[in-house]
């Protein structure tokens, strides 16, 4: 890791979303735990007041808030790529991995996660 890299992380944003393909899954809302890492060069930032020379978390979570909040997902896989999307968006952002993890899937686990991550091209 480049020493200007700077790593933001969204710990445990816990949200409910329709998320499944069973009868009750798409009929009721269910939690879910959201964790964003993202690495981004900070090299204006760490010198600096100004925010937009930094990489605003806030907006990337209200961005993935809203993605979860207002729509249906059959697959979990499809519900961290879109996720991914948002958190990879930035052109400064080098990588970043999302893990989505749903409670309660299966009856002897706490949780099912799906972990995916992306890589800017060099």
């Amino acid at each position: 890791m480049k020493p200007e890299t700077a790593i933001i992380r969204i710990k445990n944003l816990r949200l409910r979303t329709y998320i499944g393909i069973k009868e009750d899954e798409i009929n009721n809302q269910q939690d879910i735990i959201v964790n964003v890492v993202i690495h981004y060069c900070a090299d204006k930032a760490r010198n600096s007041s100004n925010v937009a020379d930094a990489l605003n978390y806030r907006t990337i979570t209200k961005k993935i808030i809203a993605l979860i909040e207002n729509n249906r997902f059959s697959l979990l896989e499809n519900l961290t790529n879109q996720t991914l999307a948002i958190a990879s968006e930035h052109d400064w952002v080098e990588f970043a991995s999302v893990e989505i993890d749903k409670p309660h899937a299966l009856r002897f686990a706490d949780s099912v996660s799906m972990e995916l991550c992306y890589q800017k091209p060099q």
